[in-house]
């Protein structure tokens, strides 16, 4: 039995005027080795500080929970009203702190233990840092982004790449009328397995050395016919699946737009938006590189193909070039398209090609 994963959650929030213009930001570490696993800042409009500290408190609980949720976890924050209440030491008095407090206390239900520990602000200047990034992009009135690793360009990489060719499954019956189709289960329509088995030929020759699908049938069927002419079995790999769409699940854009003008008016705007009932691309973003984290484990240099969904690919390609969370509306992926990306353990990672569609033509 593999042991339990202990985390460290550093978690800030400010208000610049108190109340004012406030933001909060957590950042989640490997307790044994200080490798920073996730990050989160977001600004939370007018707001108080210990509004913003419990907000970036449930903000780091959260992400914990994504990255291991049978983890310990080691909460470390500067603000000494949020630990002692969340210890159980100080009663919680104000009305606006209970329900952040009770939500905490259920994402720390979700996590195999919770601590909590008080530092001094010196020692939590990585998640001040956070906090006061998404403050200032706020007043630009942009939306925080991650900062891209800092690799330099063009560096020389000394060893062999794993190169990730990604393709898009064939068209089912919600592409061909543009609707949202996120994790129901499609089938591929009579175009669309035509489609799988052009990207199968022109895959025939390509040296792929495994055959990596979504659990989705749309992506399984497309993986079967590149296997059928390659030979090679296929492993499936549960967050390469698409955003789940939740209540838009086969509605146009047109469509969820009506029904729903405000949730769709944040999910456009803020990455941390999702709809409803559904899950945002910050959350789709960090699944899909675990399962990018995993897949570079088991195939640490060689070619692999990965056959996924529109907002995976589009994720994977964004953070090959480092772009920011917008560019995922700029790109165009089309049904059947292969991409292809180059990740070097020394070096940045490079797009080859990108929405490759030849082989249908």
């Amino acid at each position: 039995m593999s042991a339990v994963k202990e985390l460290v959650v550093e978690a800030d929030g400010g208000s610049r005027g108190n109340p004012g213009p406030a933001g909060y930001g957590a950042v989640v570490r490997d307790a044994a080795s200080g490798e920073t696993l996730a990050e989160i800042a977001e600004a939370i409009g007018h707001a108080t500080n210990n509004v913003a500290e419990y907000r970036g408190l449930i903000a780091g609980l959260r992400v914990a929970a994504e990255v291991d949720p049978a983890a310990r976890v080691r909460v470390r924050m500067d603000s000494k009203l949020v630990v002692e209440q969340m210890s159980g030491r100080w009663k919680i008095k104000h009305p606006d702190m209970i329900p952040l407090a009770r939500e905490a206390e259920g994402w720390a239900a979700r996590l195999g233990s919770v601590t909590y520990e008080w530092i001094p602000r010196a020692q939590n200047s990585h998640a001040d840092r956070l906090a006061n990034e998404a403050m200032d992009a706020a007043a630009r009135g942009e939306e925080w982004e991650p900062s891209a690793p800092e690799t330099p360009a063009w560096s020389a990489a000394t060893t062999k790449p794993l190169t990730t060719i990604l393709l898009r499954h064939g068209e089912t019956p919600l592409s061909v009328e543009k609707r949202f189709a996120g994790t129901g289960d499609h089938p591929l329509t009579e175009n669309g397995l035509a489609q799988a088995q052009a990207a199968a030929l022109a895959l025939k020759d390509r040296g792929i050395e495994a055959i990596i699908t979504s659990p989705l049938s749309r992506c399984r069927a497309t993986a079967a016919e590149v296997s059928a002419v390659t030979g090679l079995d296929i492993q499936v790999e549960e967050d390469l699946r698409e955003t789940d769409f939740g209540e838009w699940e086969g509605l146009t854009f047109k469509e969820a737009g009506e029904r729903w003008p405000a949730e769709m008016k944040a999910w456009l705007a803020d990455p941390s938006a999702a709809p409803p009932g559904g899950e945002s691309f910050a959350s789709v973003s960090r699944r899909v590189r675990k399962a990018l984290d995993r897949i570079k484990k088991r195939h640490p240099e060689g070619r692999v193909l990965l056959v996924s969904h529109v907002t995976p690919i589009k994720l994977l390609v964004k953070d090959a070039l480092g772009a920011p969370m917008a560019s995922l509306y700029r790109m165009h992926l089309d049904v059947a398209a292969l991409s292809t990306v180059a990740w070097y353990a020394d070096g940045p990672a490079t797009l080859r090609s990108f929405n490759d569609t030849h082989h249908l033509a």
